[in-house]
């Protein structure tokens, strides 16, 4: 059963390696991810699963290794922490085993990788699959808003951008599972919104759990949306 979850964002400049001299611009999303993370183990899980996005379906079960080569950074981070090495984690997982890495945490993990175009109905019973392996499971959400927030993000601007992640924000923080299901795979697709299938996957576990939501931080330094919520 789902007992918690922390819902962060998953840009490799959280790792201060790999941002480097403007490591400090991302203090104040590092310290909220480290909040959540916080809170999500607080909670008592026996077992953390991360999801988050990847090209291929993936699971990871008996450990796995991501690392920041592809962004010039000699840095390696290990799931579960202290494990095994296993196959290589997906960028977005990597963020959140560098997440864990920080906590301290030695509870079992895994992994869960999702692609963009993955359709609602497989998202929502692989979250309830991923519920339903441990009397008390936590899950580590990796997920951004829209990349078109301003001209100079990666998917340059669209108006519909900065009305999209304040909805966003709001299904975030009610952890409002039905909003979060209704998002439309087409639209997110067109905005550049890397936490569709993510969150999707959130709100399959969620249901039924009667889990309550608070959004910790909301910002959108690169014009991408960056959003931290808690659901316990």
């Amino acid at each position: 059963m789902l007992v918690a979850a922390a819902l962060c964002p998953c840009p490799p400049l959280l790792v201060p390696e790999v941002a480097s001299g403007a490591a400090a611009e991302l203090d104040g999303l590092r310290a909220a991810c480290a909040d959540a993370v916080a809170e999500l183990l607080a909670a008592g899980p026996e077992l953390l699963v991360l999801v988050g996005g990847g090209p291929q379906a993936q699971v990871w079960t008996e450990g796995g290794i991501g690392s920041f080569h592809r962004f010039g950074v000699d840095r390696v981070v290990r799931l579960p922490v202290g494990g095994v090495e296993g196959p290589e984690l997906s960028p977005a997982l990597s963020v959140g085993a560098w997440l864990l890495e920080q906590s301290g945490t030695e509870l079992p993990a895994h992994a869960c990788a999702v692609p963009a175009d993955t359709p609602v109905e497989r998202l929502v019973g692989l979250g309830e699959g991923l519920a339903a392996l441990a009397d008390r499971v936590g899950l580590l959400v990796l997920g951004d808003g829209s990349a078109c927030r301003t001209v100079k993000a990666p998917g340059y601007l669209d108006e519909r951008a900065e009305e999209f992640d304040a909805g966003l924000a709001r299904a975030l923080g009610a952890a409002d599972t039905e909003a979060l299901l209704g998002l439309d795979a087409e639209l997110c697709r067109e905005l550049q919104v890397a936490g569709r299938a993510p969150w999707q996957v959130l709100a399959g576990a969620a249901r039924g759990a009667g889990l309550g939501g608070r959004l910790g931080h909301q910002e959108a330094p690169y014009g991408v949306g960056y959003f931290v919520a808690s659901w316990s």
